[in-house]
């Protein structure tokens, strides 16, 4: 075998500089769900290895160099996380939360051809995006003002459309707001039209891993009768490569399984090839934080959101989170504060987002610049002041 030749000092150069560049980045890095802080150093003699996690985890194969082993405890943890009956539900490794919330929305496709999907105006962007791929039909939901969705308005939206059943995707925790969907509401809502065939699917994309260790959560999991979830790995648990877990109801995965002779085993997932480092990585960080070390960095994650909320109010940035959120959303700054602190930012909002990483002197510092910038005193139009002190 020919052996690969060294890099060019050229080359080299251009690595060298990326890698600075980017760590440099790091230092102003608060506007998106990522945790920052890991360390796989103890597993980075895996990347000699062509691993590959092809098929159902659960289900043996005649590609032997996977990581199954590991991707079941991984799933077996989020089980236990989202109150999922053990014997009952089924998941898998996924590429991040998006393909979580395909595979959630092809079941209840598969599982309701005729189904109508109804989402809110907060929901990722990526959901309309799925809804074109699947050819499945759908219906935005107005959102609330704290980007909750609007029960009213999906009632009686449903009450237009009883002929089919409905399928729900309920935001968990959502991208801009941090808003966690209504879902005893929403419950409510389908007894008393006497919808009985149904499907809610669960985008917890960064709260899936935030909920399970505060006091006085909101009902969000399978406890509160949903059919499957999506919850992202490289937000909290922290990866260099985007990872996330779905579950769902075992019995809808079943109606999709089918086997292939090639591989010998079932396809159950979307991807036929799967990522077989990041189940590792998922594994490495609880079995060396554990949950009671997650537990301690949310409640600090906690504290930092709680700061930067009273920071930022006393600069007149109308600052608000919803309970049990790192979400903190305010008036936008200018492009070139968007740009340094990489804000996500919505129309006249921006929010930052307490992880792991994020530190009050970064709250600080944030807030100094914002001093020195012009402000803009218009109120937030987005999130009504009566709305907002109500939180």
């Amino acid at each position: 075998m020919r052996k690969p030749k060294h890099l060019s000092r050229e080359d080299q150069e251009k690595l060298d500089t990326l890698t600075r560049n980017l760590e440099k980045e790091l230092e102003h890095f608060i506007g998106y769900p990522c945790n920052t802080l890991f360390d796989y150093s103890a597993l980075y003699h895996f990347l000699k290895l062509p691993l590959n996690n092809i098929g159902d985890p659960f289900v043996p194969t005649n590609y032997h160099i996977n990581t199954h082993e590991f991707e079941r405890e991984v799933i077996e943890i989020f089980k236990k996380l989202t109150n999922a009956p053990k014997k009952s539900t089924w998941g898998y490794v996924t590429n991040g939360g998006t393909e979580g919330n395909l595979y959630g929305i092809f079941l209840a496709r598969e599982m309701f051809p005729d189904c109508m999907v109804y989402y809110s105006e907060d929901s990722h962007y990526s959901v309309n995006k799925i809804l074109r791929c699947l050819h499945v039909r759908n219906i935005m939901i107005k959102s609330n003002p704290d980007g909750t969705m609007n029960l009213d308005d999906l009632r009686e939206t449903i009450k237009i459309h009883r002929d089919v059943p409905p399928v729900i995707f309920a935001n968990i925790g959502s991208t801009m707001k941090g808003a966690c969907d209504d879902l005893l509401g929403i419950q409510k809502i389908l007894k008393d039209l006497a919808i009985k065939r149904h499907y809610i699917h669960a985008d917890a994309a960064l709260s899936g891993m935030i909920l399970p260790f505060v006091d006085k959560a909101p009902a969000w999991d399978f406890d509160a009768g949903i059919d499957s979830v999506s919850i992202s790995g490289h937000k909290m648990v922290g990866s260099p490569l985007p990872c996330g877990v779905v579950l769902a109801k075992k019995e809808y995965v079943d109606r999709i399984a089918c086997g292939v002779e090639y591989v010998g085993t079932l396809d159950t997932t979307i991807m036929g090839s799967r990522n077989g480092l990041t189940p590792l990585f998922l594994w490495y960080a609880f079995r060396t934080i554990g949950l009671e070390g997650f537990h301690e960095i949310i409640q600090s994650c906690m504290n930092v959101a709680a700061y930067a909320e009273t920071k930022l109010n006393a600069l007149n940035r109308h600052a608000w989170k919803h309970p049990n959120s790192l979400t903190v959303v305010f008036d936008r700054p200018s492009p070139t504060l968007v740009s340094k602190w990489q804000l996500a930012s919505k129309g006249s909002i921006s929010h930052l987002i307490a992880m792991p990483h994020v530190t009050c002197e970064n709250i600080d510092e944030l807030a100094e610049d914002l001093a020195g910038e012009k402000q803009d005193t218009r109120k937030n139009r987005n999130y009504p002041s009566t709305v907002r002190r109500s939180l």
